[in-house]
């Protein structure tokens, strides 16, 4: 090779080097420049749609490197971008329609790309229901809101209500919980500071249950209030409700954690020093097939009840199936009159946390396993007196364990209360508390126990151990004085479905 080649050569080395080098600059160059970044719109701020509906929805983009194009894809729907930035802008807004296909939660995603191939993107959310008389919840109750006659509204989650707002829930409305356990168990939860006014009606009563559930607002409007596809001993479908107050509480520290929320959810704190805190007005609901698990031997009452208040009022109340109890109290100091607690999963009536009020006019039927009422004694000092069941019945089946469970230094007195129903093979599974914890601390009256034992059954020593013999009183099958008017029960599913007319009520 000349001198001449050789430096031909040399050049052209070199010349490839510096390419090489600069190519490498470049690339560093775009690997530091600012992608583009993305903003979805909220998803508590998108419509609710149903199947067939459109929705345009905007997102903001920011591009430094120069907008270059965008592609969107969705779940149970459709997406296409209607509007974008020119080539070449730094920023702007990109519209996506999305048409709704499948029930559900939707999701749209956006992806945008710049002049230089770099790419980000953001995603939200829609709700779809079936019908246009469903809805469906995934963001907690912020500001004052009414469910209205007529609709079903789904709880995809534990949704709250805030403190300042409240909730209205009309006549009639049926509220429908996903399945779910753990964290993500369903429920209605009233926070401390919020109000619930879920007023139904006899004609028109509020019902909670599972989306399992084919219920419908034309059937209640009907006068039907029976589910026409679950059986009433179906639990553990979904959470149940929960109400929460002000008022005090017999715990450790107060406010405390209601069971079955967990502890990063602020909403789930009950208790203070306000004995006529108000968390609004309940009447005529009926609450079917909770009591989702959340965790072992944890599960969510039917109505749970923790710190509320005497500015609460409560009447007409009814829960079927639920894997936990019917209803249990947590301090406070409000009263219920009118319950029909069917087919509880545990305890029919359970007492907690010094509760200081009365339950009266109730129907405990057939609880599964647990005990008609279990009647905890106030933990700590606090001990403010008495709570008080008057005027009920108990019918008790095959499987319940125990008919009063007292602890030793409970603050609870039962009054006028029938007991039936013993399976002819009935034994209490454990002894009732002795004479001297009878009606608990001593300090509250328990008296007029009516009773029908099963011919050739147990004994009534046995089923009432620790009893004072004055406080029972033998009567002939329904042939009791005591206990409510069973005709005041009829728009429960318990009465539309015969359970009370077939037990003698």
């Amino acid at each position: 090779m000349n001198f001449k080649s050789i430096l031909t050569f040399t050049s052209s080395v070199l010349l490839a080097l510096t390419m090489l080098v600069s190519c490498s600059d470049d690339d560093n160059g775009s690997s530091d420049a600012n992608p583009p970044s993305l903003t979805a719109p909220e998803s508590s701020n998108n419509p609710n749609l149903i199947i067939g509906d459109s929705a345009d929805l905007t997102f903001n983009v920011n591009v430094p490197g120069g907008y270059a194009s965008s592609s969107v894809d969705a779940t149970n729907g459709t997406a296409s971008i209607t509007s974008e930035p020119s080539v070449g802008s730094t920023s702007g807004n990109v519209v996506v329609n999305f048409t709704a296909n499948t029930p559900g939660a939707a999701t749209i995603t956006l992806t945008v790309t710049d002049e230089d191939g770099m790419s980000d993107d953001a995603t939200t959310a829609v709700s779809i229901s079936e019908e246009a008389n469903q809805v469906l919840l995934n963001s907690n109750i912020t500001t004052d809101t009414t469910w209205e006659t007529g609709k079903v509204y789904i709880l995809g989650g534990r949704i709250a209500v805030e403190a300042g707002a409240t909730l209205t829930i009309q006549p009639g409305v049926i509220v429908k919980g996903e399945a779910g356990t753990g964290a993500n168990a369903s429920a209605l939860l009233v926070a401390r500071d919020a109000t619930l006014n879920a007023n139904g009606t006899a004609d028109a009563p509020i019902i909670f249950t599972s989306v399992a559930d084919e219920i419908t607002p034309e059937q209640v409007a009907a006068g039907d209030f029976t589910s026409p596809n679950l059986d009433p001993d179906i639990n553990g479908l979904w959470g149940g409700v929960i109400v929460l107050g002000n008022a005090p509480i017999s715990a450790a520290e107060s406010p405390a954690q209601i069971e079955g929320i967990p502890t990063s959810d602020t909403n789930g704190l009950y208790g203070g020093d306000d004995e006529g805190d108000s968390s609004g007005t309940i009447t005529y609901i009926s609450i079917r097939h909770g009591g989702s698990n959340i965790g072992e031997g944890n599960e969510i009452n039917g109505l749970t009840l923790g710190g509320v208040g005497t500015g609460t009022t409560i009447n007409n109340v009814e829960v079927v199936a639920n894997q936990d109890d019917g209803i249990e109290w947590f301090g406070g100091n409000v009263s219920i009159d009118g319950i029909v607690i069917w087919n509880s999963g545990d305890d029919g009536l359970d007492t907690d946390q010094d509760w200081i009020g009365t339950a009266s006019n109730f129907i405990i039927v057939t609880p599964q396993g647990g005990s008609a009422f279990e009647l905890d004694g106030p933990e700590g000092e606090l001990n403010r007196g008495c709570h008080n069941f008057v005027n009920g019945v108990v019918y008790a089946g095959g499987e319940i364990a125990n008919l009063v469970d007292f602890d030793d230094n409970t603050n609870a007195g039962l009054t006028d209360v029938y007991f039936y129903g013993f399976s002819d093979t009935y034994m209490a599974t454990e002894e009732f508390s002795p004479v001297a914890s009878f009606g608990g601390d001593g300090n509250c009256e328990s008296a007029n126990w009516e009773y029908t034992l099963a011919e050739g059954g147990a004994p009534v020593d046995e089923i009432f151990t620790g009893v004072p013999t004055e406080a029972l009183t033998e009567v002939a099958a329904n042939g009791n004085s005591v206990g409510p008017d069973a005709s005041n029960f009829g728009w429960t599913w318990a009465a539309q479905s015969d359970a009370l007319e077939s037990i003698g009520l």
